[in-house]
Formats: structure tokens, sequence, C-alpha cells
């Protein structure tokens, strides 16, 4: 969005988006204020699962809809967020206060610690985590063998209608390809994902079949479809290789906590398969 001065190093950061959030506490900065998604007024669960103390975290709005009031009345010295959920209200948070907009989410997530990580005056720190995280991601990755020779389906349920398999243009995606796994033909995207029907749910298989579900309408859809015929005819359900993962860590997380906690899964699989 051009060019923002933060003077000195910030300590009352807001966030807007769930990766924002994830990298400033990666980066060991505990914000005062963070949005909320449209089907929780809590904020995701995997920050707890890490061990990380997000208690005083005060509510301000949720992603659709940013609270301007609330974010001001904290009277915050560093605003982080994106140009894909905020661009429309940049001006207005720029008013605030000093605002930082990535450019773009989902693959671009490694970026996006960089640039929070200059703006809060953690540069080497955001680094070091990235480099931390391509060590991890190959240690990981070896404990499947080659993990190029196995495919990885990431599915997510969202509602009724809606069904969507996670393309290599996603943090997800992302992740998967830090340890090195193929992808199905239809997920080899630079897309975020790929919206698909119910009816056409078989699209989803791989050698590996991870999926999940947002909010409310997503667990049914997902209950739904998962008990149908369809379902249990895709091969990497019918052989037991299609496994529940959680949506927030998986989806929502868009940063190095979350990708941490992604390959704390991975890991376990190994061992188990």
């Amino acid at each position: 969005m051009g060019t923002t001065e933060v003077a000195g190093t910030p300590e009352r950061v807001v966030v807007l988006d769930t990766g924002e959030l994830d990298a400033a506490l990666a980066l060991g900065v505990t914000p005062v204020g963070a949005v909320r998604t449209d089907v929780s007024h809590a904020l995701p669960s995997y920050i707890e699962d890490a061990g990380v103390d997000a208690s005083d975290i005060a509510a301000v709005g949720t992603i659709a809809e940013p609270d301007l009031e609330a974010i001001a009345a904290l009277d915050p010295d560093l605003i982080l967020s994106n140009a894909v959920r905020h661009a429309e209200v940049y001006e207005q948070l720029s008013g605030i206060a000093p605002t930082v907009f990535a450019e773009s989410i989902g693959e671009s997530w490694q970026e996006n610690v960089l640039l929070a990580g200059e703006a809060l005056g953690r540069a080497d720190e955001a680094q070091d985590l990235l480099d931390e995280h391509a060590a991890r991601a190959a240690e990981v990755g070896a404990l499947f063998g080659d993990p190029a020779a196995t495919e990885v389906s990431v599915v997510r349920f969202l509602d009724g209608t809606l069904i969507r398999l996670y393309g290599e243009g996603s943090f997800i995606g992302s992740v998967l390809a830090d340890v090195g796994f193929a992808r199905p033909d239809v997920q080899r995207t630079a897309e975020t994902f790929v919206e698909i029907s119910p009816e056409q749910v078989t699209q989803a298989d791989g050698d590996l079949l991870f999926h999940a579900a947002y909010g409310e309408e997503g667990a049914t859809a997902s209950g739904q479809v998962t008990a149908g015929p369809l379902w249990g005819s895709i091969p990497a359900v019918a052989d037991g290789r299609a496994f529940e993962v959680d949506d927030d860590r998986w989806f929502l997380a868009l940063g190095p906590i979350g990708a941490d906690l992604v390959l704390d899964d991975l890991e376990e699989l190994a061992g188990r398969l």
C-alpha cells in the first residue's frame, strides 16, 4: 500500500487476520487486539495447542468486518493486516496508527512473516523462524522415504454445496511442498483452491488424503459427505489412507506456529504408516 513509517519498536500491536496473528505471536509479540473469524468468538484453537497464552488479546471485530472504533480505543502503535482482506479500509486504519499490509495471503506466508518481522523490529528473528521451518520440514519429509513419490490430497468442507481441494498456491500447499510431497493433478494449481460439488468428491483421491471442516456448517457437510457412498468409494478412504485434521492449524494459521503444528501432525502420522 506504499510506504509506512514505524517509529521505534511497536508495543501495542493490532492484527486483523490469522496470518498476522500467527506471525506476531511466533515472533514473541502478543497483540493487544485481534479480529475473530466469522464462525467463532474465540481465537483459533491451535494457538492454545502451541502453548501460547492469548487470553488478554481483545476482540476487534471479525476478519470480514473489523471494528474501527474498538481498534482506535486500544491506542495501537502498529496495525498489521493484508491487502486481500482490508484494502478498502486502509486509509481509515492508517489514520489510527502506522499500518503495514502484506500484498497477498496463503502461499506467500513466509514473505509475510519477514514483512511482519521488519515492521515489529524483529527481522532477524523472522528469518530464524523460517530457517528452522525449512530444516524441520526436510526432516519430516525424510520420515516418508521419498515424499515426492506420495501425492497428498487436501480437502476442506465449508457447507452443503462447497468442497474445496487446496492447491499449491495455499498455505497448506506451501507447507506440503516444503516437506517434499507431490500433489494430485487437480490440486497442482497456483490457485488457493479448486471448488467441487459433493457429487464430484471422488476427485479428492490421493495417496494420502487429509480433510477438515470450517465451522458448524462445514462440520455438518463433512458428516453428510463422509457418510455417503461416494466418499467411501475413494481409494484413499477405502484403504484407510484418509485422515481428519484440525481446520484451525491446517487452514487458518497461515504462519510459522500453524506450520509447525502441521509438521507435528505429519510426523505423528509417519510413525503410524
